[in-house]
Parts: C-alpha cells; sequence; structure tokens
C-alpha cells in the first residue's frame, strides 16, 4: 500500500481532476489524504478498489441485459 499523487491517480482511472472531485463531493470516489501542507495522496489500495468496482458494475449492466 502505498500514497498516489494526483498525476497518477488521473493516470490510472482515466478521469479528469475535476472529475476526481466531483465525484470525491458526490461519495462516489476515494477521499485524499493530507499528507502535510497542501499536498494530499490518495491510498493505492483504495484507488484499485474503486477502478474493480467500476469494472463490476459495467459486468453486472451487461448481464441484466
Amino acid at each position: 500500500m502505498r500514497f498516489m499523487r494526483l498525476t497518477e491517480v488521473i493516470k490510472n482511472t482515466g478521469l479528469g481532476r475535476s472529475s476526481i472531485y466531483k465525484r470525491i463531493a458526490e461519495g462516489e470516489f476515494p477521499k485524499p489524504v493530507p499528507l502535510g501542507g497542501r499536498t494530499v495522496g490518495w491510498v493505492s489500495d483504495e484507488i484499485e478498489a474503486w477502478i474493480l468496482d467500476q469494472i463490476e458494475k459495467r459486468d453486472c449492466q451487461e448481464v441484466s441485459h
């Protein structure tokens, strides 16, 4: 487990900065962890779990069609 900075979260999820913060505000994306000053990081395991959840949601939708 490690912290990911915003650029890496963007790269791994394919989401843009504003989309990430919008989803955080809506409770649909993992919240960042304050690392000191104005620096934040996301827990890599939480981002991976979110990605897997998106895949699972997709797969459930395909089965129901």
